[in-house]
């Protein structure tokens, strides 16, 4: 029938062949029926089939709204079948897609195909956007279960440097049990302490680890803008949208989106963001339906939400909505047992991408970074060991003179109490015997050693200038044994 109208490419468009551009425009042309604001609907459509891909029903009600809406086929239809019974077939005068199966029943489309080829060409575009869908959604499947058969690494390696810390362990186990379901998370803390890479992390031990992980700043683009930056806007919907865009939301279908600074979203927009996370679906500005989006959402913030709610300047009903999982980041002068390791690693991080050699940090200069406060955190230390290396000798000792102005100076001023609480320093008695208070010291200084280097003997018998042997007998001694090895994939570690 398709061949009758003068418009065999359609046919073999939905047999996945290319499509011949100056048949098929012929064939449109005289009808006229296809304009700017049809093109903008079959494009929304594929960012929708894309999202619901994974639910061939809602699938099944968002490709009939289109052929509805565009009028390409009124007879459309969804037709169920047993799941051992056939499905229905395609002819000479209907389309048929399979959509999967939805409680042991085969969905399938049916639509009569229409006599007006530019109709019978939007039909085609539809149906096949929908079988590309299904297929970008079997290979999510096929990557989800490749996967599985590798279970993840324990997650204490998982950020790499960042988490020595006691208190950061423990954040590790929290975000390890919350990582494979979909509650939102709110990470708070200082600016710089790494909350991006927490955030990475839940998404790597996520199901949704395959999938994007899209980061967003509410703070980065204009108030005004936020609303269209967030849930996408159709073309021509305001001065200025001169293209369709679907939103930072459903571009992360499927994964992740860490909103970073959600205390900066305006309170026209928290409403919107609200019924996204209550119902999973985004109102593009200048659509009449809503949209809907498979997204985990993870927020941080370094502004005191409690106090933004009781000012009025955030929604108390999102803040509720986001706070079912709180995690705190402390802020690196409350950890600086990670101090040395950061340093080191951002240290050949640096050297390597600018050819420096093996730079190495003095005993010396290690005590400035480690008594500094760094107001900046882990960011303000990554850029200062990124400057060290930038100006340094190849293979150089970095001295003290090194440092940047303000961290030389910082050690003359750090206050006796807040040294008496380094987690690097111990405190011991003299009122003891000697022999006692040594190994005491031996046992501190060894388990401390044993932390930084993950247990491996030969790196901790240089750190604390002692022989393998000699270490081994310590431990023994003492009783002590190095952590268990673990490895684990590399997360980012750039905050």
């Amino acid at each position: 029938m398709w061949k009758d109208q003068g418009i065999v490419s359609v046919r073999l468009e939905m047999d996945d062949a290319p499509l011949e551009t100056t048949q098929a425009a012929e064939a449109v042309e005289p009808q006229g029926a296809s304009g700017p604001a049809t093109i903008e609907c079959v494009a929304d459509s594929l960012s929708a089939f894309a999202d619901l891909a994974h639910r061939p029903r809602l699938l099944a009600d968002e490709m009939l709204w289109t052929i509805r809406a565009l009028e390409c086929s009124p007879d459309a239809g969804l037709v169920e079948t047993r799941e051992h019974a056939q499905p229905p077939q395609a002819s000479d005068t209907t389309a048929a897609l399979p959509l999967g199966i939805d409680r042991k029943r085969h969905l399938t489309l049916v639509c009569r195909i229409p006599e007006n080829p530019a109709k019978a060409i939007l039909l085609a575009d539809i149906l096949r956007m929908g079988r590309s869908a299904l297929a970008l959604e079997r290979l999510r499947e096929e990557e989800r279960n490749r996967a599985a058969l590798w279970p993840a690494p324990p997650l204490e390696e998982q950020a790499g440097a960042l988490f020595i810390a006691e208190d950061m362990q423990t954040l590790l186990a929290t975000a390890r049990r919350i990582a494979p379901t979909t509650v939102p998370v709110l990470l708070t803390g200082e600016t710089g302490t790494g909350k991006e890479v927490l955030a990475r992390t839940i998404h790597a031990y996520s199901s949704r680890a395959s999938a994007a992980f899209l980061p967003f700043n509410c703070s980065s683009v204009p108030k005004e803008m936020l609303d269209s930056q967030l849930f996408g806007h159709r073309k021509g919907a305001f001065t200025g949208a001169a293209e369709h865009f679907p939103g930072v939301i459903r571009a992360a279908a499927g994964g992740t989106l860490f909103l970073d600074e959600i205390g900066e979203t305006t309170l026209d927009v928290q409403p919107k963001l609200l019924r996204f996370l209550e119902s999973n679906e985004v109102h593009p500005i200048g659509e009449a339906q809503p949209v809907r989006a498979d997204v985990r959402v993870i927020a941080a913030t370094n502004a005191n939400l409690d106090a933004l709610v009781a000012q009025g300047r955030f929604r108390e009903d999102l803040f509720y909505r986001l706070n079912i999982v709180r995690l705190h980041v402390p802020p690196l002068r409350e950890r600086r047992v990670e101090i040395p390791s950061l340093a080191h690693h951002y240290l050949q991080k640096y050297a390597q991408e600018y050819g420096k050699g093996n730079l190495r940090i003095a005993e010396d200069t290690m005590e400035y970074l480690v008594l500094y406060r760094w107001p900046g955190n882990v960011r303000q230390l990554a850029n200062e060991t990124r400057r060290l290396a930038a100006l340094a000798e190849t293979d150089a000792v970095l001295m003290p003179e090194h440092l940047s102005e303000e961290i030389a100076a910082s050690r003359r001023t750090v206050p006796a109490s807040e040294r008496v609480l380094e987690p690097t320093e111990l405190v011991v008695r003299i009122d003891q015997p000697m022999p006692a208070a040594v190994q005491h010291l031996e046992r501190a200084m060894i388990q401390h050693a044993l932390r930084l280097t993950g247990g491996r003997m030969e790196e901790t018998a240089a750190m604390l200038g002692v022989s393998r042997k000699g270490l081994y007998l310590k431990r023994v001694r003492y009783g002590l044994k190095p952590p268990e090895d673990a490895s684990a994939p590399a997360v980012a570690t750039d905050v």
